[in-house]
């Protein structure tokens, strides 16, 4: 492994991580925040500069700067699904801290989803197109 392929691998796993704990603690605080229920459209406004619900909205923006970063090298069809592990975190979150019911066919879902992980993690590198020729025809 080329040092530059090794240096993305590590670039790769640090912006997937940022992603994938962003978009989770992100809809915890969203989540946590919210009343139980908001009527008009001002409610919404309003419920934006609640401590829980802003936190979870910069933690959302975090996320989607981080996702476009890793998506400006990486390949979609490896970010979709190695990020997909925050919905294992999301489910765990739920039931641990906001003490959600899951069901047997959610944790059954859960385990499909992170054998999708494991066999995506476990393909090829991460690299989208390492020369500018071919990336910049790919962008048209």
């Amino acid at each position: 492994m080329s040092q530059d392929t090794a240096r993305l691998r590590v670039k790769t796993w640090l912006f997937a991580t940022v992603v994938i704990l962003s978009n989770v603690l992100g809809n915890f605080f969203l989540k946590k925040g919210m009343p139980g229920s908001l009527g008009s459209p001002l409610e919404y406004v309003t419920v934006l500069f609640r401590p829980y619900v802003a936190l979870g909205v910069a933690l959302l923006i975090l996320w989607t700067l981080a996702r476009m970063t890793l998506l400006s090298w990486a390949d979609l069809s490896y970010v979709l699904p190695v990020t997909a592990v925050g919905y294992v975190l999301v489910a765990l979150e739920g039931r641990l801290w906001l003490h959600e019911a899951i069901t047997v066919k959610r944790w059954a879902g859960i385990a499909l989803i992170m054998a999708g992980v494991a066999l995506v993690s476990a393909g090829t590198a991460p690299r989208t197109f390492k020369d500018k020729a071919h990336s910049e025809g790919a962008a048209e």
